[in-house]
């Protein structure tokens, strides 16, 4: 009712405006007038009525567009919430970005959640971006905070992360649900600095200290969610160990795919160096100064959308020996149906 009540209302103005001009051009004895001088007020007294109602439409349109952005915005911050910037000893610092001029929403995810395995993350790209792919990441999300919690491995939690997403498909996307995938990266960090991945078509993160910018290749990853029935067996990488006052950076490929004007890659590990070179390592300055890096060279207009969460161990965990990632195998728990 009240949105019918503003549709009359906003309707009304043109509505008089019309009835102004239809009445002068019947009543008015100068606008039956064939002169020169007539026709000239006649012609000024439409235009000026023309103009008003193009400007009239154009903010109705304006207010509406900045509602839509106001509740995707709104959308946006409850289901992408803003990560904690403290969870259990880790600095933490993450940042969106749409490839869809003025939307609020795209198709990456992440989250971080403390659990009694450890810290938890989870970083992903949807196929397609914008507001289309804005239904798979809530499904995505939404079972990562439960399974999270309740899963002994990172095994477990990407099983049910395949359910959920194989439900969501079949429901939203019955006739393209064999199309549609998701990219992710599942990472758990132990109380004692051990970091542990599994990684289903991702980019592998980098493990950043104060004089070096390491990429953590663990292997080939497994297919993108969705594509293919996961394995019987869920191999769990291990990434090593987070040192006190070194962090883990994670994005999506949209940020190493990102081209400039002249179709130049955006140099992601030369840029983390240099931030690292700029003053001392936290998650804040690296996700500020990676997206200042980004927007610098797509010229604010990056042709994907870009995730970057970066989780710094802060508060001196203890470090085992870092060594290098190596696979471990992880033998799946009985099935819980949701």
């Amino acid at each position: 009712m009240i949105r019918v009540r503003g549709r009359v209302r906003s309707l009304g103005l043109p509505t008089a405006w019309g009835a102004a001009a239809v009445t002068y051009k019947l009543v008015c004895p100068l606008a039956q007038e064939t002169g020169l001088l007539a026709r000239l007020v006649t012609s000024a007294v439409f235009f000026a009525v023309g103009t008003a109602l193009i400007l009239h439409v154009r903010q109705s349109l304006l207010r509406e567009l900045r509602q839509v952005r106001r509740i995707a915005g709104a959308a946006q911050r409850a289901l992408l919430r803003p990560p904690p910037s403290r969870i259990d000893g880790l600095d933490v610092a993450a940042a969106q970005v749409s490839a869809e001029r003025g939307a609020a929403v795209g198709g990456d995810l992440y989250d971080v959640v403390a659990t009694e395995h450890g810290v938890r993350a989870v970083m992903g790209d949807v196929r397609g971006h914008g507001i289309g792919a804005f239904g798979t990441v809530a499904a995505v999300l939404g079972c990562f905070r439960e399974a999270a919690h309740d899963e002994q491995d990172l095994g477990g939690v990407l099983r049910r992360l395949e359910r959920a997403l194989d439900r969501h498909l079949r429901q939203e996307h019955p006739a393209s649900a064999a199309e549609e995938f998701v990219t992710l990266l599942l990472v758990e960090i132990r109380p004692d600095g051990e970091t542990l991945a599994v990684n289903c078509g991702h980019p592998w993160p980098y493990r950043l200290s104060r004089d070096r910018v390491e990429e953590l290749a663990g292997g080939e990853p497994h297919p993108p969610l969705g594509l293919f029935p996961l394995p019987d067996v869920v191999p769990t990488v291990d990434l090593g160990y987070l040192a006190p006052e070194d962090a883990l950076f994670l994005f999506t490929d949209g940020a190493q795919d990102a081209r400039d004007a002249r179709g130049r890659f955006f140099p992601l590990a030369t840029a983390l160096s240099h931030v690292l070179g700029e003053g001392p390592l936290s998650s804040q300055r690296v996700v500020g100064g990676i997206a200042t890096a980004l927007r610098h060279h797509t010229r604010g207009a990056p042709p994907d959308d870009i995730a970057l969460l970066v989780l710094t161990n802060s508060d001196g965990m203890p470090s085992g020996a870092r060594g290098t990632a190596r696979a471990t195998t992880t033998y799946p728990q009985p099935t819980t149906h949701l």
